[in-house]
């Protein structure tokens, strides 16, 4: 498994609840979570294809929300 994260413009648990299900789907084996008290609201992806890291980026994009990989 990798590991990877995200900034993110997700500002509350109610944004967090409306990607749920949608992140389950695509994250089958593996983890994920936020944290929604760093300055960065961080997205941590723990994963094992880099395919999935592009699908979730495409998501968030998808519904106007800011992620951007940091190193």
């Amino acid at each position: 498994m990798e590991v990877f994260v995200f900034k993110t413009s997700v500002s509350n648990s109610t944004d967090v609840a409306m990607l749920q299900s949608e992140l389950d789907q695509l994250i089958k084996r593996g983890q994920w979570n936020f944290d929604l008290e760093d300055c960065d609201k961080i997205l941590r992806l723990e994963i094992d294809d880099s395919r999935t890291k592009k699908d979730v980026v495409s998501l968030l994009h998808n519904k106007g929300i800011l992620c951007e990989e940091l190193e």
